[in-house]
């Protein structure tokens, strides 16, 4: 792993170590959901000076363009009904996320707004966004981790670029095949839902494979210090303000 990558996990060189508190990354799932209009370029602002990280999902428009919005339909965060797929960019600009007045931004506004040492997990919704995902992340002056559910966008950006910090997301499977995939895909870490993070054996068997373990997602508390106790590297939260400073690594 190397010193850019290991901002995001653990050192390589600790092999099974488990991460010391302070060393914990905290990433604001799509900018702190729990406390601003999710996947906003007004989230990532006010959630930048509190995290180490922000988490964004992106997707692709009926135009082409990158948007930046979690769900495949409209309905939930915006006043529109229909696919995210199905919409032009010149329609989806227009609409207001939760009634906040934050428009749905393309990714490269996620990075204008994001202050350069920012960490920058862009969380890939579908496999074909890869190649243009990365292409707006390399004009962007922040370090970037590529997550996705998809296999196929990770092999993607490991063949365009083997020097791209890349993650597994897992919902549910056994540690062996996770880990397996994870390092066939020369990930730097695996993405984990709390039950399997705290559960199940998968920190162990990712840290011995030289995997960092990033758990989502924590919207309290204690849901934050189940994760502490279970030797996460990163937690992916909803607040900024699950974990005090003091436990977690620091930007300033």
């Amino acid at each position: 792993m190397s010193d850019r990558a290991s901002r995001w996990g653990a050192d390589a060189n600790a092999e099974a170590d488990r991460a010391e508190p302070s060393d914990v990354t905290l990433i604001a799932h799509r900018g702190c959901a729990g406390q601003y209009p999710e996947n906003t370029v007004g989230a990532v602002e006010r959630a930048a000076p509190h995290v180490d990280a922000v988490e964004v999902d992106v997707r692709r428009c009926a135009s082409g363009e990158l948007v930046v919005f979690h769900d495949a339909e409209l309905d939930r965060l915006t006043d529109a009904f229909g696919r995210v797929a199905d919409a032009d960019w010149e329609a989806l600009r227009d609409l207001t996320v939760l009634d906040s007045g934050e428009p749905i931004p393309r990714l490269e506004a996620v990075f204008d707004a994001a202050p350069d040492d920012l960490l920058v997990n862009v969380e890939l919704k579908e496999p074909g966004v890869a190649s243009d995902a990365l292409g707006v992340a390399r004009r962007a002056d922040n370090e970037v981790l590529f997550s996705s559910f998809h296999s196929e966008a990770l092999a993607t950006l490991r063949d365009r670029d083997p020097e791209t910090d890349r993650a597994l997301l897992v919902a549910d499977a056994a540690p062996e095949r996770a880990v397996e995939r994870a390092t066939e895909l020369g990930c730097i870490a695996v993405h984990l839902p709390i039950d399997l993070a705290t559960e199940s054996g998968f920190v162990d068997a990712a840290r011995e494979a030289g995997l960092a373990v990033n758990a989502w997602t924590a919207r309290d508390r204690e849901d934050a210090e189940r994760l502490l106790a279970a030797g996460v590297d990163g937690v992916i939260a909803d607040r900024w303000d699950v974990l005090p400073r003091t436990e977690r690594r620091s930007r300033d």
